[in-house]
């Protein structure tokens, strides 16, 4: 068959149609049905998602002292499908952050797109990285902008403050109680590259802006906390105890005015600490309080009207008798008075004043003066102490107890108690934290003082008030106790 010149040209555009069809159709298949997959293969290929990190809140004293803040950093980071020479970039990088080659090495030689180098690294070390990754047209290591927590006052208030570990959560102490405040919330946004590793855009409309974390301020008064301090490093090196803790609290508010505790550590070398330095002795340890539970026993009696301050009491001349178990004092005490038990610290005294009682109305006591339970700080690791139900007691529990003993206390759990005693009977809650709020000064949250019950009468507790000023006197067990110009009420333990 002959083709004449015009069927000749219909073929060949016929063909030229079907060419141009075939490119229109694929170009449509690229441009509308595959769109979003290949858009997606852009973007992972092109598009970081950077951190926006929020700002740790800042932790003060009652004074806006601050016991707690932070220090910007940066965190170095790699991508390494953006890397253009490894080698040269791994000798670079690991020679600025005093890092092992081959650790940096292993890392980059990679497909990973989010590659964490070194955190917490300073603003002098990474200017100066980022000049040499410049100068040698270096691409695919980036900054994030970070902080590290500094602790400005070191061992002090460090049961207290607590601290943070490299991810920015709380640990310990009131940066682990409120670290839900104090942490805030992280932001981020989207960084388009092009192919060298240049940053085109910002895309504005896929960014949070971050939430910085909330201000913390404690009850603490720097000033009364330095003094605390002091003291107990005196009385380690004089005493050479093996731990030791010390609370100041505001009987009337149940505000902690100061709080620490032996052994310590040094907050911003916590890697150097040990164990047993690291626990907050005030609320985690569980002791025999002695003698100065005399205290709860004479103030259940006198409450309960056994007894008044002035009544007498035979004191056996040192030795009684009870259960099948001889109970001895110090000293060959005759007649006392109920005062005078407490001034004289007398064992058998304090434990007829809790036989007049009776097992369950001591117990009783016992438990609204709020031992047996946490206080309620907000501190984490409280314990609730040991106080086992008269039904398990043997039959000189009723004597035992009174002087302190087959019982265990927290040293906040006593403090709260004694501060009972000077807020006319009625027990607060221990508080640590005064307010939260923003960093520009909106309340989030402050201290109200609660109170949990009147456990004893303000009379009575006024008279137990009146027996522990005698404590600290000439007459009484604690006379060096005694400060000149002030009103000291105490106990021996």
């Amino acid at each position: 068959m002959k083709w004449n010149s015009r069927t000749r040209c219909a073929i060949v555009c016929l063909g030229f149609v079907l060419l141009f069809s075939a490119f229109s159709f694929r170009l449509i298949y690229l441009q509308m049905i595959k769109h979003d997959q290949y858009a997606g293969l852009a973007a992972e290929k092109h598009v970081y998602k950077q951190p926006i990190f929020a700002e740790r809140g800042t932790i003060l004293d009652a004074n806006n002292e601050v016991l707690a803040h932070n220090v910007p950093v940066e965190t170095v980071v790699a991508d390494a499908t953006h890397l253009t020479e490894v080698e040269a970039t791994v000798d670079l990088v690991s020679g600025e952050l005093k890092l092992p080659r081959a650790d940096v090495s292993e890392k980059l030689h990679s497909d990973r797109r989010y590659i964490v180098l070194k955190r917490e690294v300073a603003k002098a070390i990474t200017d100066s990285l980022r000049q040499k990754l410049r100068a040698q047209n270096l691409r695919g290591i980036y900054f994030e902008q970070d902080a590290t927590r500094i602790y400005p006052n070191g061992v002090m208030l460090c049961h207290v403050i607590g601290f943070t570990d490299f991810e920015h959560h709380g640990i310990q102490g009131v940066e682990g109680s409120l670290d839900d405040y104090l942490r805030g919330q992280d932001g981020y946004r989207y960084i388009e590259h092009n192919r060298a590793g240049q940053e085109l855009v910002l895309y504005r409309g896929q960014e949070r802006a971050q939430r910085n974390g909330y201000q913390v301020h404690l009850t603490i008064d720097l000033n009364l906390q330095n003094i605390v301090e002091n003291e107990l490093d005196a009385a380690m090196r004089e005493y050479s105890p093996k731990k030791a803790t010390i609370i100041l609290m505001r009987p009337q508010t149940g505000e902690i005015l100061a709080m620490a505790n032996r052994p310590a550590f040094d907050l911003n070398r916590r890697s150097d600490a040990k164990p047993e330095q690291m626990k907050n002795r005030a609320i985690c340890d569980m002791m025999e309080p002695g003698s100065t539970f005399k205290i709860v026993t004479a103030a259940a009696a006198l409450n309960e009207h056994k007894f008044r301050l002035d009544s007498y009491i035979f004191c056996e001349k040192g030795v009684w008798n009870y259960g099948g178990t001889a109970l001895h004092d110090h000293a060959a005490f005759s007649d006392l008075s109920v005062k005078d038990i407490l001034v004289k610290s007398s064992n058998i005294g304090a434990a007829k004043l809790a036989v007049s009682l009776g097992d369950q109305k001591f117990y009783e006591y016992i438990r609204r003066f709020g031992f047996g339970e946490r206080t309620g700080i907000e501190l984490p690791g409280e314990i609730p102490g040991l106080i086992r139900s008269p039904q398990s007691w043997s039959k000189i529990s009723i004597t035992h107890i009174p002087m302190g003993h087959e019982i265990g206390v927290t040293p906040l759990q006593m403090t709260a108690a004694m501060c009972a005693i000077a807020n006319g009977g009625k027990l607060m809650t221990p508080r640590i934290v005064k307010s939260i709020t923003t960093s520009d000064g909106k309340t989030i949250s402050s201290l109200t003082p609660i109170a949990l019950r009147q456990v004893i009468s303000p009379e009575t507790a006024s008279q137990i008030g009146t027996a522990l000023r005698g404590v600290v006197s000439d007459r009484g067990t604690a006379a060096a106790a005694a400060v000149p110009g002030f009103i000291i009420a105490g106990k021996t333990g």
